[in-house]
């Protein structure tokens, strides 16, 4: 008897029973079930492999697959299921490298170095300041299943520069740290703190947790990269992948844009507006904010177009003159259109400077850039290009000037207040898990 598999994706999978034993024969990335097409011996199942959202190249997901096949086939067999997570042990603590989980944010997995987010290819080929701002890990995280009572972190930067002069190192350096409630969605626990001088770091998440088996997101740094990062429990405790997101989820929103994307100024990485929206949607989300060079080239913008996203958010008029967003607006929606031509493209104003009001200079360059974006959409939507969307810049970040550090670079409160105007536009584009 051999259980027939869709495979809708790069990598193939095939599982068959033979002699009472189901088993693999090759795997790839992540295995998301969509669909039952048959009722009866054989069973076909349609399963989607490319998830550019997050990698997984094992993890408790394909156990799900062949359980349920057991379950509708009735094979009565035993199932290969996915080796232990490795660990070293040290001082009584069992440390857990966080590759093995599977890195959400990361839209390629072709990197220089593991936790990059442009591939490897792509030195050379982007302007120097765009490939060396893409060593960051802003939006990266990872999910993970324990027991444990006492949680720690280590992990190593990549450079020495912890924070920034108008952001802490808990935003630039550190890791955030988020459980799942027992209504199914996300509440902040701890961010493991960048004390050390160097790039070596060791920090405590929280002890004392209270007893149960759940569910954790760490968030990766926003403006420093990682060479590694490990998750530590005491021994005798382990640490399992989370069960990955529904077909529904699976796919990322894609963000691209500038210093606010990347995440400046959040006190922390899980208060930046895109790892905001991606747990209230509970899909994964790819960062490619850039300080100061989000600025639509079209060398970004081919591998965006290589990314399978449920939408795209572009944002990148904080960093371009009423000029170039004119010139450049056209030119990157038809070049997305030309590889994605149904996938949503999401256009975001200008945020508008908190001191704009007493400072005219600001609000001109404001009022020409969301002209110029306006004119460019509308241009668009008249030629027919169609799932084309905007959002307007003048509220982003509120209208009492409490949102901005410094007039241009949100707060907490900003990201939360973009966060929710981001989320008027994107909500009827995106399914809410239950």
């Amino acid at each position: 008897m051999c259980i027939n598999w869709d495979v809708l994706g790069t990598t193939s999978i095939l599982v068959a029973a033979t002699n009472g034993v189901l088993f693999q024969t090759m795997f790839g990335n992540t295995v998301v079930p969509k669909r039952e097409l048959g009722h009866d011996r054989p069973v076909f199942l349609a399963i989607s492999i490319n998830n550019p959202g997050r990698v997984r190249m094992r993890g408790l997901l394909l156990g799900t697959c062949l359980l349920f096949c057991r379950e509708i086939v009735g094979v009565n067999a035993p199932i290969h299921a996915a080796e232990p997570l490795k660990f070293t042990e040290a001082d009584g603590v069992r440390w857990y490298d966080i590759r093995q989980l599977g890195v959400e944010g990361q839209g390629w997995t072709d990197t220089k170095l593991p936790l990059d987010r442009f591939p490897a290819r792509a030195e050379g080929k982007l302007h120097d300041a765009v490939w060396s701002l893409s060593r960051n890990s802003a939006g990266m995280c990872v999910r993970f299943v324990t027991e444990a009572t006492t949680l720690q972190a280590r992990w190593t930067l990549t450079s020495e520069r912890l924070a920034m002069p108008h952001m802490p190192a808990t935003g630039v350096s550190g890791l955030d740290v988020y459980a799942r409630n027992d209504d199914g969605g996300w509440r902040w626990l701890a961010c493991a703190q960048p004390k050390a001088p160097g790039v070596s770091q060791v920090s405590p998440i929280a002890s004392g947790i209270k007893s149960g088996r759940r569910e954790y997101l760490v968030y990766l740094p926003l403006y420093n990269g990682v060479a590694s990062v490990e998750i530590g429990v005491p021994a005798g405790n382990e640490i399992a992948d989370a069960p990955d997101y529904d077909a529904l989820h699976a796919k990322p929103i894609v963000f691209y844009g500038t210093s606010i994307t990347h995440g400046a100024c959040a006190s922390r990485s899980g208060m930046v507006h895109t790892a905001i929206l991606g747990r209230r949607y509970q899909r994964p989300v790819i960062n490619l904010g850039f300080s100061g060079n989000g600025r639509m080239e079209p060398e970004v913008t081919a591998l965006i177009g290589e990314l399978d996203a449920a939408l795209y958010v572009i944002d990148c008029c904080p960093n371009l003159s009423g000029a170039e967003t004119a010139e450049r607006t056209r030119p990157l929606v038809r070049q997305l259109r030309e590889v994605r031509p149904e996938t949503p493209i999401v256009l975001v104003e200008d945020r508008r400077y908190t001191d704009a009001w007493l400072l005219g200079s600001k609000s001109q360059r404001n009022d020409g850039n969301h002209a110029a974006l306006k004119a460019a959409f509308d241009d668009l939507t008249t030629a027919g290009v169609k799932h084309l969307y905007y959002i307007p810049g003048d509220n982003l970040l509120g209208d009492d000037g409490e949102g901005a550090v410094d007039s241009s670079h949100p707060n907490d409160l900003g990201f939360m207040r973009q966060a929710e105007a981001f989320a008027k536009v994107l909500d009827p584009l995106l399914p809410r898990a239950r």
